[in-house]
C-alpha cells in the first residue's frame, strides 16, 4: 500500500521539489501551507508521516506537534532553519520522531522519511514483569498504573526493554534516540534515565528496571 506523506510548509517552491522527490520514491503526497489547517486535516485523512515546518503562518510547528501527539502517533519529521539546540530538543520532547535543518538535500529528506517509517514498522509492543509498552499510542503502564512518559523517554525504555540484560553505552543510546547524530551531551541520556527511574519508582517503589553498569552504560533487567 502506498504511504501518504503530508508536507506542511509555506515555501511553495520547496513543497514542489519535495513532492517530486517523494513521488519518484513511491509516496503519495499532500501539502498544507497554513498551520491552522493541519489538525483538522490530520484527523480526517490519517497520513502515514508528516513533514512539519517549524515556522508557519497561523500556528507554529511546535504547537501543532504537541496537539497531534494528544490523539495520534503518526511519525513527524520537523523541518526548520532554526538550529538552536533548545529548539531541537524541545521538538523531540514534544513527540517529533526526527529533525532536519534547512538547507537540506531533497534526497536526504526522502532518506529520512524512509528511515523513520522503517523504524516505526520495526517497533514492537513490549510486555514484561507487569510493564506494558504500547508503541501505537506511546503508552506505558506498570501494574495498570500509567506512566506519564515523553516520546523520548518511551523510545528509550522500549529500546532497553526489547533486549533485557544487554548493556548499551550512552553513545549507542544517543544514536538510537537521536538518529540524525546531532551533538548532544551524554548527560542528556543520564537525565532521561533519571526521569524514567523516578516515574517507575512512583508507580512501584520496589521495582527497578533500568540498571547502571559502571563504566559501560545501562541495561534493562526485570529482576
Amino acid at each position: 500500500m502506498t504511504k501518504k506523506v503530508l508536507i506542511v510548509e509555506d515555501e511553495l517552491k520547496l513543497v514542489d521539489v519535495l513532492k517530486d522527490y517523494l513521488y519518484l520514491a513511491g509516496f503519495e503526497t499532500s501539502s498544507l501551507c497554513n498551520g491552522t489547517e493541519v489538525i483538522p486535516w490530520v484527523r480526517e485523512n490519517g497520513p502515514n508521516l508528516i513533514l512539519l515546518d517549524l515556522m508557519l503562518p497561523g500556528r507554529d510547528g511546535i504547537d501543532i506537534c504537541k496537539e497531534i501527539r494528544t490523539f495520534s502517533n503518526v511519525p513527524i519529521i520537523m523541518m526548520t532553519a532554526r538550529i538552536d539546540e533548545v529548539d531541537r530538543l524541545l521538538g523531540l520532547e514534544l513527540g517529533a520522531d526526527d529533525y532536519i535543518c534547512k538547507p537540506f538535500s531533497p534526497r536526504e529528506v526522502v532518506a529520512r522519511v524512509k528511515a523513520v517509517l522503517r523504524r516505526m514498522g520495526d517497533d514492537q509492543a513490549t510486555q514484561t514483569a507487569g510493564l506494558t509498552l504500547d508503541e501505537s499510542r506511546y503508552r506505558a503502564t506498570l501494574a495498570e498504573h500509567e506512566l506519564d512518559l515523553t516520546a523520548v523517554e518511551f523510545k528509550l525504555l522500549q529500546f532497553l526493554a526489547a533486549k533485557p540484560g544487554r548493556i548499551y553505552s550512552r553513545q549507542q543510546l544517543m544514536e538510537k534516540i537521536y538518529p540524525d547524530r546531532r551533538i548532544v551531551s551524554s548527560r542528556t541520556i543520564d537525565s532521561h534515565i533519571k526521569k524514567l527511574r523516578k516515574k517507575i519508582a512512583d508507580a512501584n517503589p520496589e521495582l527497578e528496571f533500568i540498571h547502571s553498569v559502571y563504566g559501560a552504560g545501562y541495561k534493562f533487567e526485570a529482576a
